[in-house]
């Protein structure tokens, strides 16, 4: 359990952020949510108090309500855990147990968590709850989908570190994230601390209702991943939505989609960001190139990068603080860098994403990161998307195959002559053990909740 440490008064609270403009506007599938709203009522009852100095558990299934419950506790609870609706029975025991979770906010009775569970009810009046005086331990889970999950510590001020001062015009957020992943909380944050409306997706709303409503609301900012992008720029609802700023993260942002998205909306500024729950928000870039400038790495400015081995390392003020209920795990080396496990290559005055270091595919004794493949199958002009994976083989160990997604003009092709061409793009730029062994054209491609790619073996 952390200690209840006391907010210093010059940091807000997230209630303060969202009192101090008062403009924010949470717009759902069946409601939209003002600030005066979020304020002035309450989704835990008359018994909220009783969370007050405890670890506490939120777990909802819709995003309005968890931003309901985030705005309530911090500042109120010792420690915030917030989870995704995802989270299995046995995942979410875990935890709970890791955060020493006092209570579980929930809409479902028939959760078993193994801690008491403090039901939501409906919105109603409520009195202010005066000072809020903690310096609630934010707790998130990492995007790790089996296992044990880890979690890391952050405090407000570390989640809002990016943040540069409010925009005049307010910009009209939207995301494909959830809320109650880091890149969809950022975003929440980020509309919190500016009062800025902000259209939730949902996970089984339709895509072209979400761009409908994007549209309705005036959405001038909208953040996915590369994935998210993929899918939308297949979709005739596209066409939808018109935004002045396109923002990619989560995963890497190569050439052909960061062109794709500059064809699709001339007018918008495109931008990728590089950012983890571990590392924080890292950086931003604006010039239209896929990586990022090397001078990058010898700033001294709040964030600063490194490149150690092949992996990224980040120190900044953004970064968690340590693994919770993980005594055992080192988040920060002895200097405070994050090893973010990202394999990074730097030629000449640019660095390059290469994969995760966990996701290398050994082919006879030779490493392939399966998302620098993918860049070069990308970049065929009828191809949208692609996934690369592993095949076991008892000579080489691993081969490397790929499923591939085409676009309309594609899929009227004859299949053999489209293998040919891409292979023969893949043996101009790659090494020859990353050349796919095979390759299989596929309808589409699945997601992860995360709005990842979902990586397996074939």
């Amino acid at each position: 359990m952390p200690s209840t440490s006391a907010r210093p008064p010059d940091q807000p609270c997230l209630a303060d952020l969202v009192g101090a403009r008062g403009s924010l506007a949470l717009v759902a599938p069946q409601e939209t949510l003002t600030a005066d709203e979020l304020l002035a009522t309450t989704i835990l009852g008359p018994r909220r108090a009783e969370l007050s100095g405890k670890s506490v558990l939120v777990r909802v299934a819709a995003q309005a309500l968890c931003a309901r419950a985030m705005i309530e506790l911090d500042g109120c609870v010792a420690r915030l855990v917030v989870v995704p609706p995802d989270f299995t029975s046995e995942r979410l025991r875990s935890a709970a147990a890791q955060a020493e979770v006092d209570a579980v906010v929930t809409d479902d009775p028939g959760l078993e968590p193994g801690v008491p569970l403090h039901f939501c009810a409906a919105p109603q009046p409520a009195q202010p709850l005066g000072a809020r005086r903690l310096a609630t331990q934010w707790t998130l889970p990492t995007s790790g989908t089996t296992g044990a999950p880890k979690l890391v510590a952050h405090g407000l001020a570390s989640l809002l570190g990016a943040f540069a001062p409010s925009q005049e015009p307010v910009p009209v957020w939207a995301t494909f994230y959830d809320i109650r992943r880091y890149g969809g909380l950022q975003i929440f944050l980020r509309a919190c601390a500016a009062g800025a409306p902000l259209v939730l997706s949902d996970a089984q709303e339709p895509l072209g209702d979400f761009l409908s409503r994007c549209r309705a609301a005036g959405v001038t900012h909208i953040s996915g991943t590369p994935s998210h992008w993929r899918r939308l720029l297949m979709s005739p609802d596209a066409r939808l939505i018109d935004p002045a700023y396109v923002r990619l993260s989560g995963e890497i942002a190569d050439r052909a989609i960061l062109e794709t998205l500059r064809a699709a909306f001339p007018k918008a500024k495109i931008a990728h960001a590089y950012a983890s729950t571990e590392a924080g928000v890292g950086f931003e870039v604006t010039d239209g190139r896929e990586g990022f400038p090397a001078s990058l790495l010898d700033d001294a400015g709040p964030v600063e990068l490194r490149l150690r081995g092949e992996t990224l390392h980040v120190r900044s003020s953004r970064t968690a603080t340590h693994y919770v209920g993980r005594p055992d795990l080192a988040l920060r080396d002895a200097e405070g860098f994050v090893d973010t496990d990202d394999v990074v290559e730097r030629i000449g005055d640019r660095c390059f994403f290469r994969g995760r270091r966990a996701g290398v595919i050994n082919v006879g004794g030779l490493k392939a990161h399966p998302e620098e493949i993918e860049e070069v199958i990308n970049a065929h002009r009828e191809v949208r998307m692609s996934r690369v994976s592993a095949r076991r083989s008892p000579l080489m160990g691993d081969l490397v195959v790929a499923e591939i997604v085409l676009d309309d003009a594609g899929a009227r092709r004859e299949p053999a002559a489209l293998q040919a061409e891409i292979l023969e793009l893949c043996r101009a730029r790659l090494a020859r053990h990353k050349v796919p062994a095979t390759i299989r054209f596929v309808p589409q491609l699945e997601m992860l909740a995360s709005g990842k790619l979902a990586r397996r073996h074939a």
